[in-house]
């Protein structure tokens, strides 16, 4: 028996499920911590680069003529832990705690502490080590 619609205006369904992909797609690219290793790590180098904006912070490090990339968090956390483009300049030593990349061919690394000019800035204070 037809309803006298046309077949495509029946069902919504493939619409839903397509919004429903496009809406959890980011989430699913925003891994947190998933793609780090579980012990902590300590990076010390040089600041090459700062980059505050979405979707994280990052610092690139030289470690020895090897660059680095650190990840900080969410800029507005990032801000609120007090780093800030005034906080630092390439050129600056820098001490990073957290946790490097599972893979190691990897130089990446997601930072709950980084330690920059005498100043101490937990972006994701929750897991930085104790003082």
């Amino acid at each position: 028996m037809k309803s006298g619609m046309p077949r495509r205006a029946r069902s919504g369904a493939p619409f839903v499920v397509l919004g429903i992909a496009l809406l959890v797609a980011p989430a699913l690219a925003h891994h947190g911590w998933s793609w780090t290793d579980d012990g902590q790590f300590r990076l010390e180098g040089t600041i090459n680069d700062i980059y505050i904006g979405n979707p994280h912070a990052t610092l690139d490090v030289d470690v020895e003529g090897a660059i680095w990339r650190v990840e900080l968090a969410p800029p507005s956390r990032t801000i609120a832990a007090g780093f800030d483009e005034d906080a630092a300049d390439p050129g600056d030593e820098v001490v990073a705690i957290g946790n490097r990349s599972r893979d190691e061919s990897e130089r990446r690394m997601k930072a709950a502490r980084i330690i920059v000019n005498g100043a101490t800035y937990d972006v994701y204070p929750g897991r930085a080590p104790p003082a």
